[in-house]
């Protein structure tokens, strides 16, 4: 049997970590963005070293570690230091992100979930056998930026709209969890999409 590549990804704040981590749970070998680049941007590492020589030692907090609400207040303000950024990091979490996936593909793995939050922004949706979007309102995901981030509202406004909108998602996505409820409704929404899932691969 082959192994099931599946793409996850949702607009900020939508819950997407959250269903992630239920897929996991459940026996998902979950490949998670937001942690390899967590690992690329550890001190002593290429990928930081380049951050720095492009956006100066202002991105560093005293420990030598990288200031992500510095890098998250640069970047959000000023579209071409986004791009840069990207330019550094993106080819970086692919190839590692190749990397893992071959070893679940060798391992024998039944599915693997890429939790990707700029899929659709950054990557062709066709190079997955299926996508799952999680997915939540506007005004629900804004509220979750502020409550939950830290963030500001021009922030949160700024960031978001950076983004490609929902609708636009949900229309080339094979499977759509709306996080819109409790974490039970969450969960059960989440189960019924691992299913079809682990059909589609073959181990139902």
């Amino acid at each position: 049997m082959t192994t099931l590549s599946v793409g996850l990804t949702g607009n900020v704040a939508s819950g997407k970590s959250s269903v992630g981590r239920l897929f996991e749970s459940w026996g998902a070998r979950l490949i998670d963005a937001d942690r390899i680049v967590h690992e690329l941007q550890r001190p002593g590492t290429p990928v930081l070293a380049a951050m720095v020589s492009r956006f100066g030692p202002g991105i560093l907090a005293g420990d030598g570690t990288l200031d992500r609400a510095a890098m998250r207040h640069l970047v959000t303000a000023n579209p071409a230091a986004r791009r840069d950024l990207e330019a550094i990091v993106h080819p970086a979490v692919r190839a590692r992100r190749d990397q893992l996936l071959t070893t679940a593909r060798q391992a024998g793995d039944p599915v693997v979930v890429q939790d990707i939050p700029l899929l659709f922004e950054t990557m062709d949706p066709a190079g997955f056998d299926a996508v799952v979007l999680v997915d939540a309102p506007a005004s629900t995901r804004r509220d979750r930026l502020i409550r939950d981030r830290g963030f500001s509202l021009e922030e949160a406004d700024r960031l978001m709209a950076t983004q490609t909108p929902s609708d636009t998602k949900r229309s080339r996505s094979q499977f759509v969890i709306d996080n819109d409820g409790d974490r039970a409704t969450l969960e059960a929404r989440t189960r019924a999409v691992w299913e079809a899932l682990l059909t589609a691969a073959g181990h139902a």
